[in-house]
């Protein structure tokens, strides 16, 4: 099994993990609130993990295209939280998190337009299934 595979199925069962617990820890809490809570929490983490594999001394190496993406990258995704987190505040854990998970089919479309990455029959059929499954999940 490739190394990715590994990471990306970690992933998928932290983020599992994110979602059950935010939705526990959201009554009655202000969601840009636990939000900020969150991403101090993660900040911190992060951090710890960097300077004890002492990548610290890499931010020089950085180029100003890195940061500009990393900047955005982190723009995206605390905007993303803080809709998620109001969304999962207000909905059922299950609607909400498929409705994000759509976030795979925008992905496949910026990654053809912007990096150029191939899209094949395969994916075309992945995407609809994950479309499908979303409408799914979420009817009334």
């Amino acid at each position: 099994m490739p190394n990715w595979l590994l990471y990306a199925l970690a992933s998928a069962l932290f983020a599992a993990l994110t979602t059950i617990f935010a939705k526990a820890g959201l009554k009655n809490v202000n969601s840009d609130l636990a939000t900020a809570i969150r991403t101090s929490i993660i900040l911190f983490i992060t951090w710890a993990v960097v300077l004890f594999k002492a990548n610290s001394t890499k931010v020089s190496e950085l180029s100003r295209s890195n940061w500009l993406f990393l900047i955005l990258s982190a723009i995206a995704t605390g905007f993303s939280w803080m809709f998620y987190y109001k969304a999962l505040q207000l909905g059922k854990a299950s609607e909400v998190s498929a409705i994000d998970k759509g976030s795979i089919i925008i992905t496949i479309l910026l990654a053809f337009i912007f990096l150029k990455e191939p899209v094949t029959l395969k994916i075309l059929v992945g995407a609809l299934m994950i479309f499908i499954g979303m409408l799914v999940i979420i009817w009334k």
